[in-house]
């Protein structure tokens, strides 16, 4: 058992423009570089950055971090296609489940991301053939969001989205709490 995870940090932030919303810094630190050390000290198995608007400026700041670097060609779309570039890229790997996450979320804990993992672990143990693929999301403000886990037999639902939007769709009410998660960087 495995897990790909996946930042999703290609977007234009333009309710920030000109500042680029992943170079926001908290204590010092660019939150797309916060979200990819706190996804590598995690129990994923492959961790990934998808990249988009303005991705040669964003860049740099994941210098020295063990991430693979996706290039979302179509971020114009909105999320779905960087959820389709974040599936894609763990349909490569030997991942039995793929974690989504965003860079914008200050609440998100390795902590959190390894019990989102822990669940998956346990769902695998104790799988058979007929039972159902479980998504788990993260509890926040009355709402089931990302970090979310989608086990493999689900990414041909993520590879059919389209527009701006992501996987909420795909998520029910299996959740784990993730206080302050409704939190996110738009100032």
């Amino acid at each position: 058992m495995t897990v790909a995870l996946a930042i999703l940090a290609a977007g234009a932030s333009t309710r920030m423009a000109p500042r680029r919303k992943q170079l926001v810094e908290i204590d010092g630190e660019p939150l797309v570089r916060r979200a990819a050390r706190i996804a590598i000290a995690s129990r994923a198995s492959h961790v990934a950055v998808v990249l988009g608007a303005f991705a040669d400026e964003i860049a740099p700041a994941l210098a020295g971090l063990r991430v693979t670097r996706l290039d979302n060609a179509a971020w114009t779309e909105g999320m779905a296609s960087s959820v389709r570039t974040a599936a894609t890229w763990a349909a490569t790997t030997d991942a039995t489940a793929l974690l989504l996450c965003v860079c914008d979320q200050p609440a998100m804990t390795t902590a959190h991301l390894d019990a989102l993992i822990a669940a998956h672990a346990a769902d695998h143990a104790y799988a058979d053939s007929a039972s159902p693929a479980r998504t788990i999301g993260s509890a926040y403000a009355g709402t089931v969001g990302v970090p979310a886990l989608i086990p493999r037999a689900r990414w041909p639902e993520l590879l059919a989205l389209r527009g701006d939007r992501g996987a909420r769709a795909l998520l029910g009410d299996d959740a784990l709490p993730l206080a302050g998660g409704e939190l996110d960087v738009d100032a």
